[in-house]
């Protein structure tokens, strides 16, 4: 599956602006569902981008869903290895607060498959 297009670097650091507070935890108001919607689709296509493949599918319900990591190609069912997580956990992860191993270990992340984890060479995406 190809990428669905090229994200701008610009368009993306302003999605995450507007969720910033809210993904530092210096705000408890989650952010307008098109705002969150945008910083999560944007920063998970972005990670579809630097990282092309189809061995590794990285779900952010309801939001995204991507394909990327080099590697066995993956057609039809769950695919073996698979990273799901809530749209908090992933802009932590995209931004730098959290890493991958610390996500895992408090059971932010369920991973699945021995090559789940090579997300993490990727993370975070861009720092804020």
């Amino acid at each position: 599956m190809a990428p669905r297009r090229t994200v701008d670097p610009a368009e993306l650091r302003a999605a995450l602006d507007r969720v910033e507070p809210w993904v530092s935890g210096r705000s408890d108001d989650r952010p307008a569902r098109a705002d969150l919607a945008a910083a999560v689709r944007l920063s998970a296509r972005t990670l579809e981008r630097i990282a092309p493949g189809s061995s590794v599918e990285v779900r952010v319900p309801p939001f995204v869903a991507v394909q990327c990591v080099e590697g066995p190609r993956h057609t039809r069912g769950t695919p073996p290895n698979v990273v799901e997580t809530d749209a908090l956990t992933w802009l932590r992860l995209a931004v730098g607060r959290l890493t991958f191993d610390e996500a895992v270990a408090v059971g932010s992340i369920d991973a699945s498959g021995s090559r789940a984890g090579e997300i993490a060479h990727w993370l975070p995406l861009l720092r804020l």
